[in-house]
C-alpha cells in the first residue's frame, strides 16, 4: 500500500470525529407551580390580609383559578384565611426559612464569635431559629459553669417561653404573630412563671421591641433565668435568628447581669453585621442603664420581682431536649 494512503488513513484515525454539542434543555416551569410562587410573593409584600378580588387583580388572573389555589395553600399551611375570608402567609414558610438558616453560615460564624473569651465565656450560650411556634437550636457553646440544664444542637422549645423566641417573635408583625398562634387559647406552661396566653405574649413583645432583648425570667425551667437578642441578614424582614445566654438566678448579681445583657446584645450585633445586616441591631450601650431582669413592665406582673431573689439550686441531672 502506498506510503501516501497510510499516512491518510493515521490522520483519519488520530482526528476526532466532529459530533454536534448537546443543545442546552430549555427550561420549562410548571404553570401551576409559578401561580402559587407568585400568590404567595404577592402575600408576602401585603402588609395586611388581601381578598380574592385584590389577590386576582394583582396576578392579573381569573378568580376561580386563584380561589383554587388558595384553598390548597390554606390546606398546607402555607396561607391562613381569617374570619373576614381574606388571606394572608400562613407558618409553614417560617419553618423553610429556619431550615434555610440551617444551612446558611450563621452556625458557624457563630461558633466563631461565641468562642472569644469575653464575660459570657463562662456561662451557655445558644442560637436559635424559629420553626413554627418552637425554636430550634442551631448551635451551642457551653459554658464552664455547672449549668443544671444541657442545651443540645437540634433541640427544641417553645418559642413563647424562651428569651431566643421572643427575641425573634418581637420582630414579626403582630398580625403575623397573631397568625402563627392562632386558635390557640393557651399556651404551653413548662413552669408556673411562663406565658400564659396570646395576649400577655402580645405585651410582653410591645417591650421587647422597645428594650431590644428578651428574657426568660424561669419560664422555661425554674431558677433559670436566659437573656436573648434579635439576629438580622442582609435581607429586609424580621430576625433570622437570635442569640442567648443562660444562667442560674441564685448568686447572680445585679451589675454581672447587666454585664451578659450587655455581652449578648453585642454578639447578636457583631454576628447581625457579620451576615450583613447593618445598623438593625439595638446599641447594646443602651442596655446598662435597663434592669435586666424585667421582661414585662411592672404593672402587668403580678407576682415577679425584676430583682434577683435566690432560687433553689437545679439537680444537675436535668436535661431539656
Amino acid at each position: 500500500m502506498p506510503a501516501s494512503t497510510l499516512s491518510t488513513q493515521a490522520k483519519r484515525r488520530q482526528a476526532p470525529r466532529a459530533s454536534a454539542a448537546p443543545a442546552a434543555p430549555a427550561t420549562r416551569l410548571v404553570p401551576a407551580v409559578e401561580r402559587a410562587v407568585r400568590l404567595l410573593d404577592a402575600l408576602a409584600r401585603a402588609r395586611r390580609p388581601a381578598s380574592l378580588a385584590q389577590l386576582a387583580r394583582e396576578l392579573d388572573a381569573p378568580k376561580s383559578s386563584v380561589h383554587g389555589l388558595l384553598c390548597t395553600l390554606v390546606e398546607l399551611d402555607l396561607v391562613r384565611r381569617d374570619e373576614a375570608g381574606e388571606f394572608s402567609l400562613g407558618p409553614r414558610p417560617l419553618q423553610w426559612a429556619g431550615a434555610w438558616s440551617l444551612h446558611s453560615d450563621v452556625a458557624s460564624v457563630f461558633h466563631e464569635l461565641a468562642s472569644r473569651a469575653g464575660p459570657l465565656a463562662t456561662e451557655t450560650v445558644m442560637l436559635a431559629v424559629l420553626e413554627g411556634r418552637e425554636v430550634l437550636y442551631l448551635g451551642c457553646r457551653p459554658g464552664t459553669r455547672a449549668l443544671a440544664v444541657n442545651f443540645r444542637v437540634g433541640g427544641r422549645f417553645p418559642a413563647s417561653c424562651t428569651s431566643s423566641g421572643k427575641a425573634i417573635l418581637s420582630t414579626l408583625d403582630e398580625h403575623e404573630v397573631r397568625a402563627l398562634f392562632a386558635g390557640e387559647r393557651s399556651l404551653p406552661k413548662p413552669t408556673r412563671h411562663s406565658v400564659p396566653n396570646v395576649a400577655a405574649l402580645m405585651r410582653q413583645l410591645e417591650v421587647v421591641r422597645t428594650h431590644g432583648h428578651a428574657v426568660d425570667d424561669e419560664e422555661m425551667a425554674e431558677g433559670m433565668q436566659c437573656f436573648g437578642a434579635p439576629v438580622f441578614s442582609a435581607a429586609p424582614g424580621p430576625a433570622i435568628a437570635a442569640v442567648a445566654v443562660s444562667l442560674i438566678k441564685a448568686g447572680t448579681s445585679e451589675p454581672r447581669r447587666l454585664e451578659l445583657l450587655n455581652a449578648i446584645r453585642a454578639l447578636a450585633a457583631e454576628l447581625s453585621e457579620r451576615l450583613g445586616a447593618v445598623g438593625r441591631s439595638p446599641s447594646p450601650a443602651k442596655a446598662a442603664t435597663r434592669t435586666a431582669g424585667r421582661a414585662v413592665p411592672p404593672a402587668r406582673r403580678t407576682t415577679r420581682r425584676s430583682t434577683i431573689e435566690p432560687a433553689p439550686a437545679l439537680k444537675p441531672s436535668r436535661s431539656l431536649p
